[in-house]
């Protein structure tokens, strides 16, 4: 592995920090999060006209950059900075390199090129810990498993799998299913314009989890914003009621939970990342504040035992920083179970340079008017979401099989 980043790496960095200190700034953040739709539509458009964010990792036959996950990762590490409120995770991160996995080729030519150039939003409607197999086993309990719960398939009457059918341009989807049930939180899920639902068909006698492609503005589809910690991430409760549905690729035997199950690995990669901005920015604060602010005549940042602690959460950010890397180029060749670890590791080191942020800025910090209280409410949504710290590592330990007992021969 060779750790130097290339020249192109650097300069999508470099033009993307330059791009959000410009147009997203901690005022233009909060506005942007307060919207109605979560995130600013002129920012939006920018990242995707200016800088290709939305297509960075997509290949170039669909309108993508042509770049890999590494590249996605290491940019979010600038969006992570200013704590960005774009769509980008839930269509670039979550479902566009599912719909690359698994969708058919008319689904791929139409849906990817439109989510490269950031005219069309999606999000991924399943619990984001358990369907992407971070803190366990993603089998289909949570998508219905069988039982009443979850979102559940079934084929409408006299209508055929057609996934692959043609259908007139701006008309919605149909592919002959429909849906019934409800997920929670799902992230832009209020505000996407196409949803991926993973739902559960088959009963007990072919029981499987599927996915399926759901217009934002389908007939019988209900989707109420829920209040988040972390208003940058808003979630939604999404209420099917015999949604009509397109499933996602042509072959019902497909290996979704895998999909998922990779899909998981890349984007706790691309969180990781993103939580080493984070942390790494709400550190400069504090070191910037601490060196301004005064106590018995000297500023306060001159004092032994606040350098010790800060130098505590650099030494833990560096290392959040290194696993995070690693992941990022670990998710381009086929290195399992290091996403989960890195992001327990930049989570943790998020939250203690947040934690030890509130605390040095005395006061000020906690208060609603001040920066640092947004990283920590980040932190402590992601290891809601996705975490937390100790399921992520007890889970790549268990697939490890670092704890088994070994058998003893008798």
């Amino acid at each position: 592995m060779d750790a130097r980043f290339t020249a192109e790496q650097d300069e999508i960095r470099s033009a993307l920090r330059d791009l959000l200190r410009k147009r997203c700034g901690p005022g233009e953040s909060r506005s942007a999060a307060d919207t109605p739709a979560g995130y600013d539509p002129a920012l939006w458009t920018a990242l995707a006209e200016q800088l290709g964010l939305p297509g960075l990792a997509l290949p170039e036959a669909y309108g993508g950059v042509g770049c890999s996950v590494t590249e996605l990762a290491l940019a979010c590490e600038e969006t992570g900075r200013v704590l960005a409120a774009t769509p980008l995770l839930g269509t670039a991160v979550l479902v566009a390199p599912l719909v690359l996995a698994l969708g058919t080729e008319k689904q791929r030519a139409d849906l990817l090129p439109r989510m490269a150039s950031g005219t069309l939003t999606a999000a991924l409607a399943v619990p984001p810990g358990a369907a992407l197999g971070l803190t366990g086993d993603n089998r289909a309990e949570w998508a219905g498993g069988g039982r009443a719960g979850g979102v559940q398939a079934r084929r409408s009457g006299g209508a055929g799998g057609g996934a692959g059918r043609s259908r007139p341009e701006g008309q919605p989807l149909s592919s002959g299913w429909r849906l019934y049930g409800e997920v929670d939180q799902v992230l832009g899920g209020h505000s996407a314009d196409l949803l991926l639902v993973a739902a559960h068909a088959g009963g007990f006698v072919r029981s499987r989890t599927l996915l399926f492609l759901v217009p934002g503005d389908a007939p019988g589809l209900v989707r109420t914003r829920q209040r988040a910690l972390d208003a940058t991430r808003p979630q939604a409760r999404l209420q099917l009621r015999e949604v009509e549905a397109e499933l996602l690729g042509d072959d019902d035997g497909a290996d979704v939970l895998g999909a998922l199950a990779r899909t998981g690995e890349t984007a706790a990669a691309v969180l990781a990342c993103e939580a080493v901005g984070a942390a790494d920015r709400v550190l400069e604060m504090t070191v910037e504040y601490v060196k301004q602010r005064e106590q018995f005549g000297r500023a306060v940042g001159s004092f032994q035992a606040v350098k010790h602690r800060l130098a505590d959460v650099y030494v833990q950010l560096q290392a959040a920083r290194s696993a995070a890397y690693f992941a990022a180029w670990a998710a381009v060749h086929d290195e399992r179970r290091v996403g989960g670890l890195a992001l327990a590791q930049a989570l943790e080191a998020l939250r203690t340079a947040a934690a030890e942020g509130i605390q040095l800025h005395g006061g000020i910090g906690f208060t609603w008017e001040h920066e640092a209280q947004r990283y920590f409410k980040r932190a402590t949504a992601d290891e809601l979401l996705f975490g937390p710290a100790h399921r992520l590592r007890a889970h790549a330990a268990d697939a490890a099989r670092l704890f088994e007992r070994a058998e003893v021969s008798v």
